[in-house]
């Protein structure tokens, strides 16, 4: 059953579909008086925009919203909209599922691959993908991109498989837990009774559009790093001159790891917030499934590190820039 992007309240219809597939009314949440859903007019690009931006009416309308079918205003179809509806409702979820699940493994396999292009982009000579298209394609030079891309996908399915098992044991301890209380009839939230165990991947999936985008940024334009030549003078208070002077050298153009930023504070960021979105649990326990999962990947990409490199020059990058 769809639910309000803005309070998760459980509303029967979206929107209402009039004579044609274009002339539609979004419908009103009946407890927060606001449109239950508007992204369901809004178009592809609004909706990447949005997921990159880490809004989180996106991520419930692209979890919980996505698939089902409007109310239709003619006479007949009022009748079919009444007609059934157990049966419908029931085979209108498992070929969400089915959907969910496919939509998980096309997104994870070009996820991967992209991520596996931002590994290998660091692992060569920086003119090695702008160079001659048709040295591209030797095989010093593919043969290591497949071998990246083999291990970005092992590793990925490990810190998906990880934090599914962790965020399943949260969600069923809490649930002794209330049922060991002298509340016995805790109801549970519309978001928790919505949620399905594919739902997780899939919102692992979409949170880390925002670091991708960003390493992309980094890998195809890399920032030029300013003249060692030319010294670096900062301004510095009177008292503790060693601790500014450290924090200062860390912010420094020269030191600072942009990728590792990205791919450690951003993507963990991010990662904790969709998590927080479709479980519906406090940010204590996402940031524990997120460590959880880091650290399972983390053990995955230790194993895989020698493999993938075979003793290559470009040694352990590949294990750099595993987490997550």
């Amino acid at each position: 059953m769809p639910i309000c992007t803005h309070c998760t309240h459980k509303i029967s219809y979206l929107y209402t579909v009039y004579e044609s597939a274009t002339n539609l009314r979004l419908d009103q949440c009946p407890n927060c008086l606001k449109f239950a859903d508007p992204y369901v007019e809004h178009d592809v690009l609004t909706l990447l925009l949005d997921l990159i931006l880490l809004k989180r009416d996106v991520f419930r309308h692209l979890l919980f919203n996505r698939g089902y079918e409007p109310r239709r205003a003619s006479e007949a179809s009022k009748w079919e909209n009444d007609k059934d509806k157990p049966f419908q409702k029931n085979l209108t979820l498992s070929k969400q599922e089915m959907d969910r699940r496919i939509l998980t493994l096309r997104l994870g396999i070009i996820l991967v691959f992209l991520d596996a292009f931002i590994r290998w982009s660091h692992l060569g000579p920086a003119n090695a993908m702008f160079g001659d298209a048709s040295a591209f394609w030797r095989r010093d030079r593919l043969e290591p991109l497949l071998r990246i891309f083999a291990g970005c996908i092992i590793e990925t399915v490990a810190f998906h498989c990880g934090i599914t098992l962790v965020s399943a044991s949260f969600l069923k301890l809490e649930d002794i837990l209330h049922r060991h209380k002298s509340e016995p009839t805790h109801k549970k939230s519309n978001v928790r009774e919505e949620l399905r165990l594919s739902h997780i991947p899939l919102t692992l999936i979409y949170s880390s559009l925002t670091k991708l985008f960003l390493l992309l940024l980094l890998a195809l334009w890399k920032p030029s790093s300013m003249s060692s030549n030319r010294p670096r003078t900062f301004s510095q208070p009177s008292t503790g001159t060693g601790f500014f002077r450290s924090a200062l050298e860390i912010l420094d153009d020269d030191t600072l790891d942009r990728e590792w930023v990205v791919r450690n504070v951003l993507g963990g960021m991010a990662a904790g917030f969709g998590l927080r979105v479709v479980l519906d649990l406090r940010p204590v326990l996402t940031t524990i499934i997120i460590l959880v999962g880091w650290m399972v990947k983390t053990f995955v990409a230790n194993l895989l590190s020698p493999w993938v490199t075979k003793g290559d020059t470009f040694g352990n990058v590949f294990l750099a820039y595993s987490i997550p």
